[in-house]
């Protein structure tokens, strides 16, 4: 949070936004809606009975005695329940005669790679590649670093360490060495399964070489377990051991054993404000109980009839849930794709959707707002008319983007499910409800049933409606993280310290007029303009509102008069183009939709944002450039001459009193 500036007390986190459009369910959707308006109701009544009933819809070897031990803030979930995650995801669907039913359509980046695995298929590889473990001598706890492209051997490895049960540690392919190392040293990894390397942008991208300089200087790991993805030339170490050596000649035949609910899944590192990556500790009962059930309700999977693909990698924790362990759990069809949405053209994207017919779609809304960018001419050369539910994750998305979205992705047909969760949630926690909700571009509406979140004042009250504040979640919920790895005191001083006896995530929301939640972003990226505290979500979503501009980052910049002033970085669409006047144009319109005190001091139209290559927007290097400091560290950006581009631009940026 910025600091107060004198002689003005920060009011609570301005509510500057509001939006009137709506969106009914289609008829027929919510005709044949898998959860209706009785969910909440059921769930209001009695929470933990819900959740039993979600669990209910998962195979156990052994049923639960208790379904939750709450000792503030460590929960327990489904006691003396066994379970195994990967015969819930995988053997349960052949045993029910759903073996030739499709679990994975795979496809490469370059065109014509492709792959198909049926759930016999995925039950043989799984099988195999847990015996290549054991031989290895991986048993049940220990960690198993993953560090690979977005191939069929992803999910497979991971489905073969929870078999077992071992952990994964899955690290993002795109993490440097020194990322890897210190992750793999956290969790004392003994394994590190990586290929050769994986396909981007058009060429093959090697991995092996960051792994052997991270293994290098873990002297703990035994055994480097390497796909052949690209056939590159590798340099071998007297660690590897080749994939289609080990794991080919496997027996396809392994007996699952049950573990206890309790039992760790993955630890998941997500980026600390120390510089000491947190590994967030998921386990398995509770974990798989709300990611199947959340699958199912949020996107109204219907297993016989949908084809469904979450667009983003495996190695964030979407993938994970929505990817990996909740689709399978739910017996559903999934697409898995390899590249990046511009290779070998803007339209791959939208080929895949048309080629597989795809019916339930979920990515982010950064990659929306690239797509926006690059014109509505690209979607509409394709036949998109089999989708009918469309989904965003990983940040709030703009009301303008939302509205792109459902109309030329969507057909004007399809309802947005917009979902908040994060990496310490496991699984989505706000959402609207594809055949209940009235939707609202921008918002995430309210909390799913069995979930209570608020959102809170700086003394942990609830905020009225119209009033802004800070997210919380009231109850445990079955997929929470249970601690950070290795540091309970951290778990507590993270998560648990702000709010007695609530969660809070780090985010900023309010509720609207109605009730319903927006989110608005990280607390850390609020801005106090004049003593008002003031999100850059909604700046940026005003921004975008503007018929010429495509995407938009917003950061706080020191000022002598007012504490902080608001700096803008500007994308524009593909057709619009850059005059002296639009700098006023868009200050007048952020004025005109928010109020005057929300108008930026500056305007710098850029040709591009620093973003990591998960699609993140770095906003405290655009605070560098705002500020006129130099630089920070660029290693995590997909393309660090951004930075060049953007301070180049800085001299002309255009400024009003």
């Amino acid at each position: 949070m910025a600091p107060e500036t004198p002689g003005n007390e920060p009011q609570a986190l301005s509510n500057l936004l509001h939006e009137n459009r709506r969106f009914e369910p289609p008829v027929e959707l919510a005709a044949a809606a898998n959860v209706t308006e009785a969910a909440y109701t059921q769930a209001a009544a009695d929470r933990l009975a819900f959740w039993e009933g979600a669990a209910d819809r998962l195979t156990w070897a052994k049923r639960w005695e208790t379904t939750l031990e709450w000792n503030a803030p460590f929960a327990k979930w489904f006691i003396g329940g066994e379970l195994n995650v990967a015969y819930n995801c995988v053997d349960r669907h052949v045993e029910e005669g759903r073996g030739d039913k499709v679990a994975y359509y795979w496809e490469g980046e370059p065109e014509g790679d492709t792959r198909v695995l049926t759930y016999n298929d995925l039950k043989s590889e799984v099988s195999k590649a847990a015996n290549a473990l054991l031989e290895l001598g991986v048993r049940k706890g220990d960690r198993v670093a993953v560090y690979m492209p977005m191939i069929p051997e992803l999910p497979i490895a991971m489905l073969a360490c929870a078999r077992i049960g071992a952990i994964h540690s899955v690290v993002f392919g795109g993490f440097s060495a020194t990322a890897l190392k210190s992750r793999i040293d956290d969790a004392d990894a003994k394994l590190v399964i990586t290929a050769d390397g994986g396909y981007r942008r058009g060429n093959p991208s090697a991995l092996k070489p960051t792994v052997d300089e991270a293994v290098a200087q873990c002297p703990q790991v035994e055994h480097v377990l390497v796909v052949r993805r690209t056939g590159q030339n590798v340099a071998a170490t007297d660690k590897d051991v080749w994939w289609h050596d080990l794991v080919e000649r496997q027996s396809d035949q392994h007996t699952p054993e049950p573990h206890d609910a309790e039992d760790p899944l993955y630890i998941l590192y997500t980026s600390g404000t120390t510089g000491r990556p947190k590994g967030i500790l998921h386990t398995t009962g509770g974990y798989l109980t709300q990611t199947a059930w959340t699958h199912d309700a949020v996107f109204d999977l219907k297993p016989d009839k949908d084809i469904y693909w979450c667009t983003a990698d495996i190695g964030w924790v979407t993938g994970h849930s929505y990817i990996v362990y909740g689709p399978l759990a739910n017996g559903a069809t999934s697409v898995i794709y390899e590249g990046t949405p511009d290779t070998p053209h803007r339209g791959r994207f939208w080929e895949i959707v048309q080629k597989y017919k795809v019916t339930l779609l979920y990515t982010a809304p950064t990659a929306i707002r690239t797509f926006m960018k690059w014109g509505d001419d690209i979607p509409a050369k394709y036949d998109m008319s089999s989708l009918r539910v469309i989904g965003s994750v990983g940040e709030p998305i703009n009301p303008e983007a939302y509205v792109w979205y459902r109309e030329n992705i969507g057909g004007s047909r399809c309802p947005v499910v917009d979902t908040w969760w994060q990496t310490e949630t496991g699984a989505v926690m706000i959402s609207p409800l594809p055949g209940v909700t009235s939707g609202k571009p921008g918002a995430a509406m309210r909390p799913l049933p069995g979930i209570v979140a608020d959102v809170v004042d700086d003394q942990g009250n609830s905020v009225p409606n119209g009033g802004g504040g800070f997210l919380v979640i009231r109850e445990p919920w079955p997929s929470m993280l249970r601690t950070i790895w290795g540091d309970d005191q951290r778990y507590i001083d993270t998560y648990w310290s702000r709010f007695e006896g609530m969660y809070f995530p780090g985010d900023g929301a309010k509720k609207d007029e109605d009730g319903d939640l927006w989110l608005l972003g990280r607390v850390d990226d609020v801005m106090l303009i004049s003593g008002h505290n003031i999100s850059t979500t909604e700046v940026e979503s005003a921004l975008v509102s503007h018929p010429k501009v495509a995407e938009a980052a917003v950061v706080g910049a020191t000022d002598p008069v007012t504490g902080q002033a608001i700096v803008s970085f500007v994308i524009l669409r593909g057709t619009a183009e850059e005059s002296d006047d639009i700098a006023a144009d868009l200050r007048n319109h952020v004025a005109k939709t928010l109020g005057p005190i929300a108008k930026p001091r500056q305007i710098l139209v850029v040709p591009e944002l620093p973003k990591t290559r998960s699609g993140k927007i770095m906003r405290r290097l655009l605070r560098d450039v705002a500020e006129n400091r130099s630089v920070g560290d660029v290693t995590t950006l997909a393309d660090s001459t951004v930075m060049d581009l953007i301070s180049e631009k800085l001299p002309s940026a255009k400024s009003e009193d």
